[in-house]
């Protein structure tokens, strides 16, 4: 599924909510993705990610 087949389902699930669009935000979470998955949603220009441990963030952020 692409990023935005996601984006689309959450436009979908927020209207069938009754909340304004662009009020859910996603977070990738990288947790145990390789770096090269990560670079290819960024590719796709999301920006909003998540981690558990700063230490792992660190070593993708570059």
């Amino acid at each position: 599924m692409s990023l935005e087949d996601i984006k689309t389902r959450i436009r979908t699930a927020e209207a069938a909510a009754g909340r304004a669009a662009g009020s859910v935000t996603l977070i990738a979470v990288s947790k145990v993705q390789p770096n090269a998955r990560v670079a290819a949603v960024l590719d796709e220009g999301h920006r909003c990610f998540g981690e558990n441990r700063v230490q792992e963030a660190l070593g993708k952020m570059a």
